[in-house]
């Protein structure tokens, strides 16, 4: 009894004897993770980041590329300078430079690298790589940089810069590290997770002084880098950059779009910057410069300035008031009885007439007839009632919501309903008379110039869109996400869109944009005037072509240029022969347009603002409403 106790005893210590042989023999010889950490002083894991994603225009020009840069990084724990001045000479940087820069590193941490100098030129890198090797702590890392074949589109692109403190803290998956760098505004954002790529993973061998003495087991661990796909957009870069030679000198916007897919063709918001200033080591201090310019070039007009849409608004009242049955294609309207004053022309006795002479008594009854229904009583519970009717139809457009662009930063603007009224002015307080100037877009109305050339896009396709996006294609095999692709109806039937179109193109061939016509393309197209409280209206467009099958819809915004024949039409004009031609006929058109200088008329914050007419006798005298 007794020995058989003894065997099973030395069984049990053999055995569990025999575990930890096994564990001991996995750990030394077959586990390389244990063989990686024994061996720290020999053997470093080096994270490979790859190339970001290229751009390109729908014509397959580059618009964003990589080139390959150098970071220096330290580890303050292991660096050794003893000749500081020395060392700023090698690096062309300045003694305080030096000291804030190691305060940095040693505050992030003393034990694990950081960046101490970033982006150094392939240059750099060759004439100082073998001075680093004499002081220890100091190693390189590659890298790249964010480059722009032309300088254009810097608010819609977006730039890249290092990854902040918040970031970290709120990524969800354990991606990105201290020092990484990351999409931070436009496109780079938006596209982030599919411009990155994967990372790698190499393990090296190097002596006691950090020198590098070849790649460990051969590079059997290794991963590698996997560059992010890239992007293709629908930008035309030529047209893009004629548009930005015309609106120098301008504050504003334009925005062109494939009326058939939704894709963005041109997009410029003015002033702007050049992307590369926010691609480089000098990023903090070219930030700072443009967020103090006093005309906000970082500030994207096409999707966050918010404008009074004008007389460009008027197609919209026309087509309501056609699908709502309280108008008729030739339903005419004289001015008497309206608040609202008009500029001499013919009579309006058809909607097409009223678009083209953009008459604003026309417009003025439209609306009135479709806030009451054609029950004409100026009571808040008609139109309260009617408003709320108007306001279904007019959201459909994408006026008052967010057409979820694929751009940072886009605002709603505004599209009041009762519940506004309610709020500002009282439940039970407000009537028809409080809300007319709705009917030729102004009060409290407001567009972004995206949504107009939206609407553009809608009247050119007879009553829908795709939601306007700038990139038309992911990677090789050209994904794109489904909301860039399903049909958005506006619930206003097709034979509405006619009398209004026929009106459109009259205001081109003969009305307030004759003088912007192009030999041998039909264009339908629309002036506005904006209100502006501070300094000279904002001068607006809208338009597309050709119209029996249209390749284009545009809406350009000049602010403080006056009427919409004046800036903006003709901006728009020269942009859409450019695009549909390749060519621009009206050379004494084109000059002039890039000579005019409406910056000057802009108000900036702290000048004085200049004395603004009576808004009903500017009315009158505006052949844009």
């Amino acid at each position: 009894m007794l020995e058989n106790r003894r065997f099973v005893i030395i069984g049990f210590f053999a055995l569990v004897g025999f575990i930890y042989l096994s564990r001991l023999f996995y750990l030394q010889v077959l586990d390389d993770s244990y063989s990686i950490e024994s061996s720290s002083n020999s053997i470093k894991r080096v994270i490979e980041i790859p190339f970001r994603g290229q751009i390109y225009d729908r014509n397959g020009k580059l618009i964003v590329y990589n080139t390959p840069v150098y970071d220096l990084l330290v580890t303050p724990y292991k660096a050794r300078v003893e000749d500081t001045l020395k060392f700023c000479r090698v690096l062309g940087i300045e003694r305080r430079d030096f000291d804030s820069l190691m305060a940095a590193a040693s505050a992030y941490s003393r034990v694990k690298p950081s960046t101490f100098l970033r982006q150094l030129s392939k240059e750099d890198f060759a004439s100082i790589q073998d001075v680093m090797v004499d002081y220890s702590g100091f190693e390189f890392a590659k890298s790249s940089l964010r480059t722009y074949t032309a300088p254009t589109l810097a608010n819609t692109l977006g730039y890249v810069s290092e990854i902040t403190g918040a970031q970290l803290e709120k990524q969800e998956e354990r991606y990105y590290r201290q020092g990484d760098y990351i999409g931070q505004n436009g496109v780079e954002k938006i596209y982030e997770s599919d411009l990155r790529g994967k990372r790698g993973i190499k393990f090296v061998m190097q002596n006691v002084n950090g020198v590098y003495k070849g790649p460990w087991k051969n590079g059997i661990l290794d991963t590698m880098a996997v560059a992010g796909e890239n992007l293709y957009t629908g930008i035309d870069l030529a047209v893009q950059q004629y548009a930005d030679s015309l609106m120098v000198n301008k504050v504003g916007s334009v925005v062109a779009i494939e009326p058939k897919t939704g894709q963005i063709l041109t997009i410029v918001s003015a002033p702007s910057y050049d992307p590369n200033m926010l691609a480089s080591r000098y990023f903090s201090k070219n930030f700072a410069a443009l967020a103090r310019n006093p005309y906000k070039p970082l500030f994207n007009r096409t999707v966050m300035a918010s404008y009074r849409p004008g007389s460009t608004f008027k197609m919209i009242q026309a087509l309501v008031g056609l699908e709502e049955g309280v108008i008729t294609p030739s339903s005419g309207f004289s001015h008497a009885g309206s608040p609202i004053g008009c500029h001499n022309h013919p009579g309006t006795g058809t909607v097409a007439l009223g678009v083209m002479h953009s008459c604003n008594p026309y417009f003025y009854n439209v609306f009135r007839r479709i806030v009451y229904n054609n029950d004409i009583r100026n009571t808040y519970k008609a139109s309260a009632a009617g408003l709320d009717t108007w306001y279904g139809y007019v959201s459909k457009f994408g006026i008052g919501q967010r057409l979820g662009v694929d751009i940072t930063g886009e605002y709603k603007g505004n599209l009041p309903n009762k519940k506004y009224y309610d709020r500002i002015i009282g439940e039970g307080r407000w009537k028809f008379s409080n809300i007319y100037s709705l009917s030729i877009g102004e009060g409290e109305l407001l567009v972004t110039p995206i949504k107009m050339a939206n609407v553009a896009a809608i009247i050119a396709n007879r009553g829908y869109f795709y939601t306007p996006h700038v990139v038309g294609g992911i990677g090789d095999k050209r994904r794109i996400d489904t909301t860039f692709t399903r049909r958005r109806e506006t619930g206003i039937a097709a034979r509405h869109f006619e009398p209004v179109i026929e009106g459109m193109i009259g205001a081109v061939e003969g009305g307030t944009a004759r003088r912007s016509k192009v030999q041998g393309i039909t264009i339908a197209g629309k002036t506005g005037t904006s209100q502006n409280r501070v300094g000279d209206d904002h001068s607006i467009f809208i338009a597309f072509a050709p119209v029996d099958d249209p390749k284009i819809a545009i809406a350009v915004f000049v602010e403080n240029a006056g009427a919409g024949g004046v800036a903006a039409a003709p901006i728009a004009t020269l942009i859409i022969e450019k695009y549909l031609t390749g060519k621009v006929t009206n050379k004494a058109l084109e000059e002039s347009m890039k000579n005019a200088n409406f910056m000057r008329k802009v108000v900036l914050p702290g000048q004085k603002r200049p004395a603004v007419a009576d808004t009903a006798r500017k009315r009158i005298n505006n052949p844009d409403n």
